[in-house]
């Protein structure tokens, strides 16, 4: 992939600037990653199906990109799918999938324009890294899962400590309890060796 784009993703320090490296990045950006081996959209789905009951829905793709994962689920049995993300250039190639029943531009890390238990489960990857959604982006997401849902997800070991703050808090409020952490694994299988992940899978608290 080139390196520029890539840099300016990384080094954007506000919304508007990785919204425009993205929209930049949008026409190329399946063929570059995929290229250098970019699986995350793919692997996701294996950590969603070891949790979640095939047909349940609705489910939210929380950053969702260019929708990459949507036609893998569905091919699954999940076929209750909506997205999300900030950058407008990347839901319209989404929409191209076929995939989501519903697209929404929203930012993660702000207020999400979604009731209160809506979704069975939210899943996101590759989203919770350098420059991208904090990890105070959890606190919405879990709000919008009901009650014994799943929060599928994967963040990058350099954002890592953060995210681990915040998601032990979340559990030591009785939001969520852990159902599953993977060791780190290379988000890209032929390129970028530096880059790893963890994906990590909650349980939502009932009440009570």
């Amino acid at each position: 992939m080139s390196d520029d784009i890539l840099a300016r993703v990384y080094a954007a320090k506000t919304p508007a600037e990785l919204a425009a490296a993205y929209g930049e990045w949008a026409a190329n950006y399946d063929a570059e990653t995929i290229r250098d081996g970019y699986h995350l959209p793919f692997t996701i789905a294996a950590f969603l199906a070891r949790h979640v009951p095939r047909g349940a829905g609705p489910i939210l793709d929380a950053g969702c990109g260019s929708g990459l994962s949507g036609p893998v689920l569905r091919v699954l049995g999940y076929e209750k799918l909506e997205g999300i993300d900030f950058s407008a250039d990347m839901l319209a190639l989404a929409a191209t999938r076929n995939a989501y029943g519903r697209l929404t531009q929203a930012e993660l890390g702000k207020a999400l324009p979604f009731e209160d238990d809506r979704f069975a489960a939210f899943f996101s990857t590759g989203v919770f890294t350098t420059g991208h959604a904090p990890a105070s982006s959890l606190d919405e997401l879990v709000r919008t899962v009901r009650p014994d849902g799943h929060a599928i997800f994967t963040v990058r070991d350099v954002v890592l400590p953060a995210f681990r703050e915040k998601m032990d808090a979340l559990e030591a409020a009785g939001r969520w309890t852990k159902k599953e952490e993977s060791a780190p694994f290379r988000a890209f299988l032929l390129a970028e060796p530096e880059v790893l992940v963890v994906a990590f899978a909650y349980r939502i608290a009932s009440p009570g």
